[in-house]
């Protein structure tokens, strides 16, 4: 017995190492048809329906999910290659199977002001390096950022110039105008961002006006509101202030890297649904669809009947006193003039004249 498991184990062994050094090369009787762009390898050969039912089911689709990708790997190295740092990597090209998409694809982000100009202009973008030479130091240093190369802020005398005020602050009035042009730095960027989402600044506190629109107030006042920690929950309103327009809830998008086994369900369903005969019924839409229609066909009835009964009424009153002039009048008896005129009663009582 000892000998006999001996054995087995080595013969196991054997086989695993035997599955881990498999070949690189894998032969198929039809080749398979490869998108390297978008990593899909498509596999036409036919499946042996004697060697599925011979071998366990997850052992020969394992087996031959190794192998595609095998191949799809090969296939990957076939491609030109490039040393990036210290790694190799494939240049990998275009995809060519179009692939749906469960979110929109990213707008091109807009371009800003100085882009416009330079593209108008035919400037083109030259990459500066990132160190430069200091005479003072007399070494490389680098061109922005921390202990950057002819850094004015560190020095310890200024001059003054021949057209300023002895007595005014050299060191603070360099401060004021580094601190100035962040600022506006900042607010050039924050307008760039609202032209490309095509959204109008408020008028208060970004760019003053002499006169200020209803609308400019209110965008104002809901931004100040909204510019708490807890972002306007707790703030409290005026009297008679009424509520801010398009505050509702955001749209929420699910991430594209998450739960994976909630995203197949979902994709499941969906082919579920595409591929049932009968269409899945919302019970309360199509209830109350079937509702609206009965209501507006019954406002219809009642609608075509009164005006009916309005014409009728009208016609038979004009046909009856004529019919009534027409009969009692032939009579000599008067009473009502019809279709003849008002000379009804003059004829059938002529003693009165």
């Amino acid at each position: 017995m000892a000998a006999c498991s001996v054995e087995e184990l080595l013969v196991k062994a054997e086989q695993e190492e035997a599955e881990k050094l498999k070949s690189i090369t894998v032969k198929k009787e039809l080749d398979l048809e490869f998108d390297i762009g978008n990593l899909l390898a498509c596999d036409k050969n036919t499946i042996e329906s004697r060697d599925f039912r011979e071998q366990k089911k997850d052992d020969f689709l394992r087996l031959l999910a190794r192998d595609n990708t095998q191949l799809l790997i090969n296939e990957i190295w076939k491609q030109p290659t490039e040393r990036v740092e210290e790694a190799i990597v494939s240049k990998i090209p275009e995809p060519t199977t179009p692939l749906p998409r469960e979110k929109p694809p990213p707008k091109p982000k807009a371009p800003t002001k100085w882009e416009e100009f330079a593209k108008l202009k035919g400037i083109q973008k030259k990459k500066k390096t990132n160190l430069v030479w200091d005479e003072t130091a007399k070494e490389w240093k680098r061109r922005w950022g921390y202990k950057r190369a002819k850094d004015d802020t560190k020095e310890w005398l200024i001059e003054v110039p021949e057209t300023a005020d002895p007595n005014e602050d050299q060191f603070a009035k360099r401060t004021k105008a580094k601190t100035e042009r962040v600022a506006k730095n900042e607010f050039n960027r924050l307008k760039n961002i609202a032209r490309a989402q095509k959204v109008k600044l408020p008028g208060v506190g970004l760019t003053p006006r002499a006169q200020q629109s209803k609308d400019d107030l209110s965008k104002a006042v809901s931004v100040a509101k909204t510019s708490t920690a807890s972002v306007g929950r707790f703030q409290d309103c005026l009297p008679k202030e009424k509520p801010p327009k398009n505050t509702g809830k955001k749209r929420k998008f699910e991430p594209l890297i998450g739960n994976f086994s909630s995203e197949k369900q979902k994709q499941l369903e969906l082919l579920k649904l595409m591929d049932s005969k009968k269409p899945k019924l919302d019970i309360t839409k199509a209830v109350n669809k079937q509702m609206r229609e009965d209501d507006r066909e019954e406002a219809s009835a009642k609608y075509k009947k009164g005006a009916g009964k309005k014409g009728r009424k009208g016609n038979m009153s004009g046909k009856g006193k004529g019919n009534g002039g027409k009969g009692k009048g032939g009579k000599g008896k008067g009473g009502k003039a019809g279709g003849g005129g008002g000379g009804g009663k003059r004829r059938g009582k002529p003693g009165k004249h």
